[in-house]
């Protein structure tokens, strides 16, 4: 264990060491704050299993699909200074060739689909029906379609093919998860504000909330953030890399056979555990939020209508999604709790705020567990139990150790 150690908190110090050797984990990041205040920041095994580097509570990792809630809080804080309005086309904002062969046409459907489907997941894409796949797992597929230049289509070469390709269903009709709809987000937000998705999400999002230095990742080991940990991929598979100055060589998974620099707003960012309780901690001041009114907050975590909101009954669903985050509403009094995990290969991460003012964040350097579970969500619940044995929380305030970075 790494980081520093606080008797009242020992019951998640034996959590997660027992967490990582039961289930054989290479190392694991772990970052709680409650009422604003970072009260634990541990780090355990190893970033470098070879070099037997410990894990640094301030270690970065990629986060994939947690990176959404950041994409999520961007167009809503776009929507509050007038820039966008979620329920406008996304065509909108995003003016982009569709590629298109064979005489195809783009969809008429694509004019009907809205910047708020987009955020909920209801924008018409379905990679589960039948004959449906999700374009991130396809970039050779793309990049020979496409004619491009590099086996590592970008995110807007990524929406451009998808423009010629049918949509899975009418916009709004239902839910179904899309990390294609969140590329379109990122193409609105560079199109809204004449800047690259990546420079204006840290200087507007995560610096205000104490976040500036996480960054995009990158596909190589050499070209990764200063301190990042090595990712091991449950099934040791390997591919040909995409990115030079390896491209075209046979590559373990998380070392540049994905696509990570295309992933970009629906899974590519890199941060701490320490970040990223930083950035849900910046919602939990309502009217004092570094980045949202407290009518921005309760837009970011509406219930969206019909199917993706209500069950076949009418009835409120218990759980759904909002714009970038799961929500459980708790009580009556407009409290909920709110989450995202994430998991690609090599990679889990779990963001939870909780409607009492604890939030926390885990990361992991493997995607799977020894038994083949995804390590978010097999701690998801042992966090809430864990939580729930505290008698005691910490007065004092860790962010003073680890000083919010400065934009690169």
């Amino acid at each position: 264990m790494t980081g520093t150690a606080n008797e009242n908190l020992a019951p998640f110090d034996t959590l997660f060491t027992d967490f990582i050797t039961d289930h054989k984990i290479p190392g694991a990041a772990v970052a709680i704050t409650r009422a604003g205040k970072l009260v634990y920041a541990r780090g355990f095994g190893y970033a470098k299993v070879a070099k037997k580097v410990d894990v640094q509570p301030d270690a970065p990792f990629r986060i994939a699909s947690v990176s959404k809630p950041i994409t999520g809080a961007a167009v809503v804080a776009l929507a509050e200074r007038g820039k966008v309005k979620l329920d406008d086309p996304v065509l909108k904002y995003v003016k982009l060739d569709p590629f298109l062969t064979g005489g195809a046409k783009v969809d008429e459907q694509w004019a009907k689909i809205t910047v708020r489907q987009c955020l909920q997941h209801t924008g018409g894409w379905d990679r589960d029906k039948k004959g449906g796949f999700d374009p991130i797992a396809v970039p050779c597929r793309i990049a020979r379609e496409m004619k491009l230049a590099s086996d590592a289509p970008t995110p807007c070469d990524v929406v451009r093919y998808m423009m010629g390709r049918p949509l899975d269903f009418a916009p709004g009709s239902k839910m179904a998860y899309s990390n294609l709809g969140y590329l379109v987000l990122g193409r609105v937000i560079e199109s809204v504000t004449g800047q690259k998705y990546e420079p204006w999400v840290r200087k507007n999002v995560l610096a205000p909330a104490g976040a500036g230095g996480m960054s995009l990742g990158r596909g190589v080991p050499e070209k990764r953030a200063k301190g990042e940990v090595c990712y091991y991929d449950s099934k040791k598979r390997t591919g040909r890399c995409l990115y030079a100055p390896r491209a075209g060589d046979q590559v373990p998974r998380p070392d540049g056979a994905d696509n990570i620099e295309g992933f970009e707003a629906h899974g590519g960012w890199v941060g701490s555990a320490i970040d990223l309780v930083r950035f849900a901690s910046a919602f939990d001041y309502d009217k004092k939020s570094p980045l949202l009114s407290a009518t921005g907050i309760t837009e970011m975590w509406a219930r969206p209508d019909g199917e993706a909101g209500f069950d076949p009954e009418k009835h409120p669903r218990v759980t759904y999604y909002g714009c970038g985050w799961s929500v459980r509403p708790v009580g009556k009094a407009g409290k909920a709790n709110t989450w995202h995990d994430g998991s690609i290969p090599g990679t889990g991460a779990l963001l939870v705020r909780r409607w009492d003012g604890l939030n926390w964040a885990v990361l992991f350097n493997t995607d799977a567990t020894a038994g083949g579970h995804h390590p978010s969500a097999l701690i998801d619940e042992a966090m809430h139990a864990t939580a729930g044995t505290i008698k005691q929380w910490p007065a004092g305030d860790l962010f003073e150790k680890f000083p919010a970075q400065e934009v690169k």
